[in-house]
């Protein structure tokens, strides 16, 4: 049986709920289909999840009547697309989770992108600045989706209670909407679920929050709570536990959370909590890093469990992170305090003559702070 959402899926502009900058009347979406353009430009689609990017997709492919392919990041390989691309003339290749492809797979998109052997539509909740090789950026437009607000969510509501043939209260539509960070699936799925549990002709709150359990339950493998997991995984490697933070890797991966942002955590856990007690745990963390970028999933977990082993086990040490710190809460509260002459940099006569670089000394065992700061120290080695 055909999930509800794919259902109340909007097959065309009229129908679509939201993102009126973009399908309104004078929203790009709309202007080209209009024109019916033959040269439909290639699309980033960013925004977060639920807020009818895929839907816009498919939607796109009808209006200018080219065959649609629809693919994941996740298990789509070049070869794949390669497959289509001699089948099919001037196919739209959709790709859901474009920020999964490493750079190495997103590069060979670039000649069917710049030869127009494919009309090529990705989309990603990571921004594609970090997250999609400069190349193919500049080969497509970058179309920004919002979250939908609540007067949109209502409207899709309203559309799933009519297909449902059931009423709700109104303290459960809000909280329902609340519960739903704009996103559109959910509230769909919340709808089905309770209806089937419920079998009564009205929801109530109840209804809505035994739903929302079971759908977190349902999905649990690749619905994880994202900010309680990695900062479970970042205290359990702060920790030096590194049972835990292996464990809560496994959780991520097989989640689907993207390796770089994983690692990129790494990163920034190596001079942060490592730091002075063992400088190469940075080495460690880049080379991580690198290595998911080039490799990709699967084989990437291994360097990511590798690489969390080696920062687990690492000696600890914050005092460089402190130091930082204390020094930026200084700039912010006392300003640009004045530079001491001494070690300003003469490029001129009359700056050596007012006294720049005067009596300085390589070398020289002293503080050369600003003088309202003069004897503090910052950095306190552990």
């Amino acid at each position: 049986m055909q999930p509800l959402a794919e259902t109340l899926r909007p097959k065309t502009l009229k129908d679509f709920v939201g993102q009126d900058h973009l399908v309104g009347k004078s929203g790009i979406i709309t202007k080209l289909l209009d024109i019916q353009t033959k040269n439909f430009p290639s699309l980033i689609l960013w925004g977060p999840p639920g807020c009818g990017k895929t839907t816009l997709a498919r939607i796109i492919a009808n209006s200018i009547k080219k065959p649609f392919f629809e693919l994941s990041a996740v298990n789509t390989s070049s070869k794949m697309i390669n497959e289509i691309v001699e089948k099919e003339d001037s196919p739209i290749i959709f790709i859901d989770e474009i920020h999964r492809f490493n750079k190495s797979q997103q590069s060979r998109l670039l000649p069917y992108v710049e030869n127009g052997k494919i009309l090529f539509i990705g989309a990603t909740t990571e921004n594609p600045s970090f997250e999609v090789i400069a190349p193919l950026l500049s080969r497509t437009r970058v179309l920004l989706f919002k979250n939908l607000d609540n007067e949109e969510l209502k409207k899709i509501i309203k559309k799933a209670l009519k297909h449902l043939k059931v009423k709700i209260k109104n303290d459960a539509e809000n909280f329902l909407i609340d519960s739903a960070s704009g996103d559109a699936r959910i509230i769909i799925n919340v709808l089905e679920i309770a209806k089937s549990l419920s079998r009564k002709p009205t929801l109530k709150i109840k209804d809505i929050e035994e739903a929302l359990q079971k759908k977190q339950l349902a999905f649990d493998k690749h619905g994880d709570n994202f900010y309680d997991t990695i900062s479970a995984f970042i205290k359990s490697l702060r920790a030096s536990d590194v049972n835990a933070a292996i464990y809560y890797l496994a959780r991520m991966v097989e989640a689907g959370q993207d390796p770089l942002y994983i690692a990129r955590r790494m990163v920034v856990f190596a001079s942060e909590d490592i730091g002075m007690a063992q400088p190469t745990a940075l080495v460690v963390a880049n080379d991580v890093f690198r290595a998911c970028e080039t490799i990709g999933y699967p084989e990437c977990q291994e360097n990511l469990a590798h690489g969390v082993v080696y920062l687990a086990t690492a000696k600890k040490d914050r005092s460089s992170y402190n130091a930082y710190m204390e020094a930026l809460s200084d700039v912010r509260k006392l300003g640009n305090l004045p530079i001491p002459l001494k070690i300003r940099n003469p490029v001129t006569k009359l700056m050596g003559e007012i006294g720049y670089g005067k009596n300085y000394k390589k070398y020289d065992v002293e503080s050369y702070l600003p003088e309202r700061l003069k004897g503090k120290k910052y950095y306190n080695k552990q």
